[in-house]
């Protein structure tokens, strides 16, 4: 799926998914090998390859749903 990420005003990091019409807080990053784990406040992990540290917004990627 693709999501948007995005920094709100506070700062914080946000991901939006179009398609669920869903914005959330990202509230933990975990890194492993070349994947971002970012687990979001409504419980998701979207798994996401490639991204850079630090990460860059506002940009569009393609996640994975974990659960």
């Amino acid at each position: 799926m693709k999501v948007m990420l995005h920094t709100d005003r506070a700062g914080k990091l946000m991901a939006y998914v179009a398609k669920k019409d869903l914005e959330e807080e990202v509230t933990q990053k975990a890194q492993s090998d070349d994947n971002h784990i970012l687990t979001l406040s409504n419980g998701w992990e979207l798994q996401i390859a490639g991204l850079g540290d630090p990460i860059h917004t506002p940009q569009t990627v393609r996640a994975k749903r974990l659960k």
